[in-house]
């Protein structure tokens, strides 16, 4: 059964120390991080923990390091430079879309992942850091019914090479799935079934039978893949979560609700209707509430834990 990893997002004020932080991590049992570029305060006080990192080559970075000389250098001076640290995946940008403000990166992640990819077979690691890219939901077209999930005409051209290059290395699939974001934008959704409440199947899908909007969500992913190559492609939740404020839904109680279901199905490792018996990796958004990111007032709702280090939620990890 794998253990749940949290996100650690830092666009917030009054947040502890990274050492702190880590220390927090390893209170509360939690044995796996994503952290969003190569924070070396960060980096030192994870060596020696046994915690595993996904580290991100932040989206503005991507350019660079289709350099391959700028690629060995960024492995040396963040991976190489941490030997006591246990990392798992690099995630070559976040959320890269060609539909939407992002798509100034989209030529660059291939190539970013290639260089990071060979910078990494060089130092001898390519059996246990794994080179990925973070997409999302919204790079689907389609994602109900959950076997009908396709990624849009217009993504396809840039997703394809990545699931080649994916199958390639072994590597798996990163993807932040939302089920709140579903819920929030549409009012055919209804709270039970993404909150992991609902009583019975909510959707049949030709047999397939889906009781909550996770594992529909993380099918269409599994779906839209397949048809593109990547029908064995390990998906990773690289971010899943519910805020407690800011917008439709967002309360205490249901954020609770979420976490603690999601985390008990995890626990119970039956996989999802498409892919049942299955361990998901998946890592809860996020560690504290970031005040100063932009987007909706939701997005600055999402921590686990409060700046103090109280816990809002009382979640048990492992």
């Amino acid at each position: 059964m794998p253990d749940q990893g949290v996100c650690y997002g830092q666009i917030g004020d009054g947040l502890p120390s990274e050492q702190d932080v880590v220390n927090l991590y390893r209170r509360n049992g939690i044995t796996k991080m994503r952290i969003y570029g190569p924070n070396q305060a960060t980096l030192r006080a994870l060596g020696g923990t046994n915690i595993e990192l996904i580290l991100d080559v932040p989206n503005d970075s991507l350019q660079s390091l289709t350099d391959p000389n700028a690629a060995t250098s960024w492995v040396r001076n963040n991976i190489l430079n941490y030997p006591n640290v246990r990392f798992r995946y690099i995630a070559v940008g976040n959320e890269v879309d060609p539909n939407n403000g992002n798509s100034r990166y989209v030529n660059f992640v291939l190539p970013a992942m290639k260089n990071v990819q060979r910078a990494i077979r060089d130092a001898g690691l390519a059996n246990q850091i794994k080179v990925s890219t973070a997409t999302y939901t919204g790079l689907l077209s389609v994602s109900y019914p959950p076997r009908d999930g396709a990624f849009g005409s217009n993504v396809q051209g840039f997703i394809a090479p990545i699931i080649r290059f994916l199958v390639e290395n072994n590597s798996p699939m990163l993807a932040n799935i939302y089920p709140y974001f579903a819920y929030a934008g549409n009012s055919n959704v209804d709270l039970s079934y993404a909150l992991f409440t609902a009583p019975g199947t909510v959707v049949n899908d030709n047999g397939r039978q889906y009781s909550n909007l996770f594992d529909a969500m993380y099918d269409a992913h599994y779906a839209a893949q397949s048809r593109l190559g990547g029908s064995n492609l390990e998906i990773v939740v690289s971010e899943t979560g519910w805020p407690s404020a800011g917008n439709k839904g967002a309360t205490t109680d249901n954020a609770r609700t979420y976490y603690r279901n999601l985390i008990d199905h995890m626990k119970r490792a039956t996989g999802t209707p498409a892919r049942p018996g299955r361990d998901i990796d998946t890592y809860l958004f996020a560690m504290f509430d970031e005040n100063r990111k932009d987007g909706r007032e939701s997005e600055r709702h999402f921590g686990l834990f409060y700046p103090n280090q109280q816990s809002k939620y009382q979640l048990s990890f492992n």
